[in-house]
C-alpha cells in the first residue's frame, strides 16, 4: 500500500480532477501521480512507431489488446505530444496502485527506444503545486500584530522600466487590489473560492500569496498571475504545455516565469508534454523561468525545475530550493541535490491571501511537526485524521469541532512554491537596481555576486536572502516529544 501522505494527497488530485482516472506510480512507490489508460507520445512518426510497437506486442503486456490501442485526443498541438490510450479506463484500479496496462506499454517500448537512442513514450504525469500531503503545508492566518515578510521594499514603482512577471498560478482572489502591495498586479480569477459551505477551497488563495511576495521584495514590478493551474494547482502533463503557451501569447513573452508546480517522473529527460515549450523558452533570450524544486524532501529531479541541470538550458531555467524559518538550513521539505541551484527563503512567510474587505472563514488543523518534520512547529497536514480541517480533505470529522478563523488578510505559508517567487522577486530587483534589461544575465550576476550560503543536509549551497526578510524562531522538539 502506498504511504498514507500519498494517499492522502492521491485522493486529493482525484477529486480534482474527477473526469481523469489516475494512477500511482511508478509502480507502487507513490512518487507521482498520473493518468491511467494513456501514454504520451510526439505527434507525427513517434507516435505512429509508438501505436504500431504496442499494437504488434500486446499479447505480451497485461490489461492490454490490440483494439484498445489507439489515438485518446488530437493528433496535433501546439505542444507537440498526443495522447495515446493503451488501457481501459473505465476498468478501474486499486485505489494508490500503478496502472498495469500504462507500466507494460512502457516496458514493450524501451528496445525500440534504445536503437533510436532517445525516449519515445512516457505517461501523463499530474503537475502539480502539491506533491504530496506531507510535507505539504497549509496556510494559518497572522496575528493581527504580524507584518508582511518579507516587508516591503522602498523601491519606486516605474511603469517604463517595471519589470514583467509572469506568475503560472491558481489565480487571484477577488479582492486582491484591496491589498495595496497589489496595486499593479493583474491576472485571471481564481476559479472558485469558496466551497458550498463558504469555506475557503484549498489553494485557492495561493497565487495572491505570491503576488504579495513578488511585489513586497520588487515593487517596481508588473506582475501577472494566470489560472493556469485550476483551483487545487494540479493539470496533466498533456494540457500544460499549451496552457503555458496560451500564458504567454497573451501578453507575450515576460522578463521572469515564476512556477511554483512540477512533478518527478523517474527520469532524467525531463517532461515530454513540455518539451516544445521548454525549447521555445530557450529561444527567448530575454525570459528566465524560476521554478520549485518541490517538496517530497528528495533529491530525485523535479521538472521542470531539473532542467536547471540540463545541458542547453543551465541559462534557461533556475530551480529554487527552500530555506528553513531561521535561513540557516535547509527546510526539512525542500527537494535538494546538485540540480537545485539555489536556496531561499520558504518557511513560515508572510504574504496576502486575500485582500481586507471581506474576511473569509476557514477551518484549520491544529497540528505540530512530527518526526518527519525534524520537530519544528506550525501547521502540517501530516497530522489528520486527528485534527481535521476543510483544508486538509474531506475525511470524516474527529469529536472535536475544529477551530473557525477568519482570514483577514495575511497569512503565514511554507514551501518552496514561496522560495521559488522571493528569487524571482530578487532577479527583479536586481534588474531594477542596475538598469539590467536581461533577465539572464541579471541571473548570472546576482548570483555570482552572492556570497550567502547555507546548510542543506550537510551540504554547503548558495542561498539568496532579501534585504527586507526576517528570520523566525525555529521551535526544536522536546527531550520527551
Amino acid at each position: 500500500m502506498a504511504p498514507q501522505r500519498f494517499q492522502e494527497q492521491f485522493d486529493q488530485v482525484r477529486r480534482a480532477m474527477p473526469d481523469v482516472p489516475l494512477a500511482m506510480g511508478p509502480d507502487d512507490s507513490a512518487e507521482f501521480f498520473y493518468e491511467q489508460g494513456v501514454v504520451l507520445a510526439r505527434d507525427g512518426e513517434d507516435a505512429r512507431i509508438v501505436e504500431d510497437t504496442l499494437r504488434a506486442r500486446s499479447a505480451d503486456i497485461p490489461g492490454l489488446t490490440a483494439d484498445s490501442v489507439r489515438r485518446a485526443g488530437p493528433e496535433t498541438n501546439r505542444s507537440g505530444i498526443t495522447r495515446i490510450q493503451v488501457g481501459d479506463p473505465a476498468a478501474g484500479i486499486r485505489s494508490g496502485s500503478g496502472d498495469r496496462a500504462v507500466a507494460g506499454a512502457l516496458r514493450a517500448m524501451r528496445e525500440v527506444e534504445g536503437r533510436a537512442e532517445r525516449r519515445l513514450v512516457s505517461r501523463n504525469h499530474v503537475v502539480t503545486i502539491a506533491v504530496n500531503a506531507c510535507p505539504g503545508d497549509e496556510p494559518v492566518p497572522a496575528q493581527p500584530t504580524v507584518t508582511a515578510n518579507p516587508t516591503p521594499a522602498e523601491t519606486a514603482y516605474v511603469p517604463e522600466t517595471a519589470v514583467g512577471v509572469l506568475v503560472i498560478d491558481t489565480g487571484l482572489m477577488h479582492d486582491y487590489r484591496s491589498y495595496p502591495l497589489l496595486a499593479h498586479v493583474q491576472g485571471d480569477g481564481a476559479l472558485a473560492e469558496t466551497d458550498d459551505q463558504g469555506f475557503l477551497k484549498q489553494y485557492v488563495g495561493h497565487g495572491t500569496f505570491i503576488a504579495g511576495l513578488v511585489a513586497a521584495v520588487a515593487p517596481n514590478t508588473d506582475i501577472t498571475v494566470r489560472g493556469t493551474l485550476g483551483d487545487v494547482g494540479a493539470i496533466l502533463e498533456s494540457e500544460f504545455g499549451d496552457k503555458l503557451f496560451e500564458a504567454v501569447d497573451q501578453d507575450g513573452w515576460p522578463d521572469l516565469i515564476s512556477l511554483s508546480a512540477g512533478t518527478s517522473n523517474g527520469s532524467t529527460d525531463g517532461l515530454l508534454g513540455l518539451e516544445r515549450f521548454m525549447e521555445e523558452l530557450r529561444d527567448q533570450p530575454r525570459t528566465l523561468l524560476i521554478a520549485a524544486a518541490g517538496n517530497n524532501a528528495s533529491a530525485t529531479p523535479f521538472w521542470p525545475a531539473a532542467y536547471a541541470d540540463v545541458p542547453g538550458y543551465e541559462d534557461v531555467v533556475l530551480s529554487v530550493g527552500a530555506l528553513r524559518g531561521d535561513g540557516e538550513f535547509g527546510a526539512c521539505f525542500s527537494n535538494h541535490g546538485s540540480w537545485v541551484k539555489i536556496y531561499a527563503p520558504g518557511e513560515r512567510l508572510t504574504s496576502s491571501l486575500t485582500g481586507f474587505d471581506i474576511p473569509v472563514p476557514y477551518l484549520y488543523q491544529h497540528s505540530t511537526y512530527d518526526a518527519c518534520r525534524h520537530g519544528f512547529a506550525y501547521v502540517c497536514t501530516c497530522q489528520h485524521p486527528q485534527h481535521i480541517g476543510v483544508l486538509s480533505e474531506e475525511q470524516q470529522p474527529t469529536p472535536a469541532k475544529p477551530e473557525q478563523v477568519m482570514f483577514e488578510g495575511l497569512a503565514q505559508w511554507s514551501g518552496t512554491s514561496f522560495a521559488t517567487p522571493v528569487t524571482a522577486a530578487m532577479i527583479a530587483a536586481h534588474m531594477t537596481a542596475h538598469k539590467e534589461s536581461d533577465p539572464r544575465a541579471a541571473r548570472r550576476q546576482l548570483l555570482s555576486a552572492n556570497r550567502d550560503y547555507a546548510e542543506v543536509r550537510g551540504a554547503v549551497v548558495p542561498a539568496l536572502r532579501p534585504p527586507t526578510w526576517s528570520p523566525v524562531p525555529v521551535d526544536t522538539p522536546s527531550a520527551t516529544a
